[in-house]
């Protein structure tokens, strides 16, 4: 398969709100690429690195992956094959973790799954956004409160640099962070909301309400949709996100595997393409 390339999508569309969306599709209202059958996300993490977040692709072969101190997420061709397993294994290192996500097919025999569990990917139907006045803008100063909040909540992935990745909004009380929400997975046309998190001391308040409505009026702004996931069993949040006005797109799965001690590419092995920047910059 060849190496992916963005393609053009139509701007981002939004049906109203009496209108609601078919849990069992596949596709929802928003943006499509040109290609019939393909869609930004169906492998949102592939779109993000060969579109706008392809400044923190690393790559080898027809494997991209975030840089490590900025996000796990690591995007696989949509039928890989055992060079690209092998690039997978040289790319992350021996014994190192990989994460992955809408991915449902099992990695080689010799990789140690670790984690692998069901999700949802949810989109923007009839979110009602807005700014939020007593929200913050966080930027790299706040890391060391952000890592502590995400410590107390566990979230989900967030790393020294996931902040690099979109606008982060936080809101604090007597100084101290107690919610923030923010931006991560960029496939053209979408922006992922992230990061979702709200210490026990401030819980009741609708505070992950408001800054999920405040960052996703920020993405709207720029002329995109937003959408996000969450784990298939975390049905509360699932009802947080519905009653906020996301709607099912589609359903997904998350899994973790650890590489070999030892790998050996196989005989036919590709060039390797590999480094940070290799690609061209086009943009929980």
């Amino acid at each position: 398969m060849p190496e992916v390339t963005p393609l053009p999508v139509s701007p981002p569309t939004r049906q109203p709100a009496s209108r609601a969306a078919d849990p069992s599709s596949s596709r929802a209202p928003g943006p499509r690429t040109a290609t019939a059958g393909a869609h930004p996300l169906d492998n949102p993490a592939r779109a993000s690195l060969t579109g706008p977040h392809a400044l923190f692709a690393q790559r080898r072969g027809r494997i991209l992956r975030y840089h490590p101190d900025v996000t796990p997420w690591l995007a696989l061709p949509d039928a890989p094959d055992a060079q690209d397993w092998a690039d997978v294994a040289a790319l992350a290192g021996p014994g190192a973790s990989v994460t992955l996500t809408a991915f449902r097919e099992p990695p080689p025999a010799d990789w140690e799954i670790v984690f692998q569990a069901e999700g949802v990917q949810l989109v923007d139907h009839s979110v009602d956004a807005a700014p939020d006045p007593e929200a913050v803008l966080l930027g790299p100063a706040d890391v060391p409160e952000m890592l502590d909040l995400v410590e107390r909540t566990r979230p989900g992935p967030f790393l020294p640099r996931t902040v690099e990745l979109g606008t982060y909004l936080g809101i604090r009380r007597d100084g101290v962070l107690v919610a923030m929400a923010g931006e991560r997975l960029h496939p053209p046309g979408w922006t992922e909301i992230s990061g979702v998190c709200t210490d026990d001391s401030a819980r009741g308040q609708g505070l992950a309400s408001r800054l999920v409505g405040a960052v996703a009026h920020g993405i709207r702004e720029r002329g995109e949709t937003p959408f996000l996931h969450a784990a298939a069993s975390n049905t509360s949040a699932i009802r947080l996100y519905e009653s906020l006005g996301f709607a099912l797109r589609r359903r997904t799965s998350f899994l973790s595997a650890i590489t070999p001690a030892e790998a050996v590419p196989p005989a036919d092995a590709r060039t390797p393409d590999q480094g940070t920047g290799s690609l061209e910059h086009v943009g929980r």
